[in-house]
């Protein structure tokens, strides 16, 4: 799942949240009620995490030119 980040323009709040692409964007800060506004850095999703092919990063190679 996407990791998005939030600030409250209210109290300035921020943190981040999983979220699935099909849930609704947050409205209210969890500390004051305030407004929230989406943050977005130059991704719009962050992919955390050791890989996401088996063969990606691997070193070495399994088949060699004879």
């Amino acid at each position: 799942m996407p990791t998005y980040s939030y600030v409250c323009k209210d109290c300035e709040h921020a943190f981040e949240i999983f979220q699935s692409f099909s849930d609704a964007a947050l409205t209210s800060c969890p500390k004051c009620s305030g407004e929230l506004r989406k943050q977005f850095g130059n991704l719009g999703v962050t992919f955390k995490g050791s890989g996401f092919y088996r063969t990606d990063s691997q070193s070495g190679s399994a088949s060699s030119s004879d």
